[in-house]
């Protein structure tokens, strides 16, 4: 059943470490902690499993839960499904047939469209001001106790700055190459900068990574001259040769995503930013941002690459002052300034 069903992933082009082999994994926990096989399972055992687990990990999430319950659903439907025979063996070798031992009274609802942790959250103006004060405060701290390790800690500075800059997820940051720093013909003096281009995007349903083009705006202008003091004074001294990652590490090779996030966390603690707060907080933050410069939506959500509208819309969280302006202007349009002029 279980090779069958990975052939079956398999042939969609599913990923076999981040999503085969963990669905196999827990079908066979399920099966370890009824200590009986598919065709004997009854929802009274899927329920008593995740009865155990939520009692052994006060930190299994909604999130997760939905996820399990999802996997043992496919599990179930395609040993239930009369393409591939397995009710029929199971009856003639055992007189019994699996069935879908998950419905809708034992399974987690999708009440919300966001259901992550409350502290991860877009970076205020001042909150991110810090960071990077915090991240360039590294690099002359290090400098004055004559350590090792000034060189990472400028290229760090730099990739903070680019992944708030362009919105970037972890792995997309990581993932750049040289030849991804674009000129823009309508900002010609952002010279190579003038856009990123995303070849590791966030894949779905077994599809490839997808691509997308993120344009340097304005407001993030400063951006250019951080990216070519790096190029021209930092990234050569790693001595990488011909090696095509914009990020390297100090072994001359590409920057981990691991790194990346420790990155983060090091100038976050500096900057004495909350610890709930990770390097996608910094992806947040410009999608937030670029709604306050008053951005069309549209424009957000293609530099995010967002499919729809509704994702990008969870990512935001304008501040109360972007709505009270907002608010401000629509009075204004509506009434003029007689609404001030009366303390309305």
């Amino acid at each position: 059943m279980l090779e069958g069903w990975a052939r079956q992933q398999r042939t969609r082009f599913l990923k076999w470490d981040s999503t085969i082999k963990p669905r196999l994994s827990l079908v066979r926990r399920l099966a370890a902690f009824s200590n009986q096989y598919p065709w004997e399972w009854q929802p009274t055992e899927v329920e008593a499993f995740f009865d155990h687990l939520r009692a052994g990990n006060p930190n299994f999430t909604v999130a997760t839960a939905r996820q399990y319950q999802n996997s043992l659903r496919m599990f179930c439907d395609f040993i239930c499904d009369g393409r591939y025979g397995w009710q029929q063996t199971c009856h003639e070798q055992f007189g019994q047939v699996p069935a879908q031992i998950l419905h809708e009274h034992n399974s987690v609802v999708h009440v919300t469209e966001f259901e992550g942790r409350p502290g991860r959250r877009p970076l205020s103006y001042e909150e991110v001001q810090a960071l990077f004060d915090a991240a360039d405060g590294r690099v002359e701290d290090i400098r004055k106790r004559g350590r090792k390790g000034a060189l990472a800690a400028m290229r760090d500075s730099a990739l903070l700055k680019t992944v708030y800059a362009f919105g970037l997820r972890r792995r997309e940051a990581v993932g750049i190459d040289l030849v991804d720093l674009r000129h823009n013909p309508k900002a010609p003096q952002y010279n190579r900068f003038g856009a990123v281009f995303v070849r590791w995007g966030k894949s779905s349903n077994g599809s490839p990574p997808k691509r997308r083009t993120v344009f340097t705006v304005p407001e993030m202008d400063w951006i250019v001259g951080v990216l070519e003091h790096y190029l021209s004074e930092v990234r050569p001294r790693f001595d990488v040769g011909n090696h095509p990652a914009l990020w390297v590490s100090e072994r001359g090779g590409r920057l981990s995503k691991r790194s990346a996030n420790e990155a983060f966390q090091t100038c976050r603690e500096a900057a004495g930013l909350a610890c709930e707060l990770d390097l996608h907080s910094l992806r947040h933050s410009m999608i937030t941002h670029l709604v306050e410069f008053d951005y069309p939506e549209r424009f957000v959500q293609d530099q995010a690459g967002h499919a729809t509208a509704s994702s990008t819309a969870i990512y935001t969280g304008v501040s109360d002052e972007y709505r009270n302006q907002l608010l401000r202007r629509k009075l204004t349009e509506r009434h003029g300034d007689l609404w001030e002029d009366n303390g309305w």
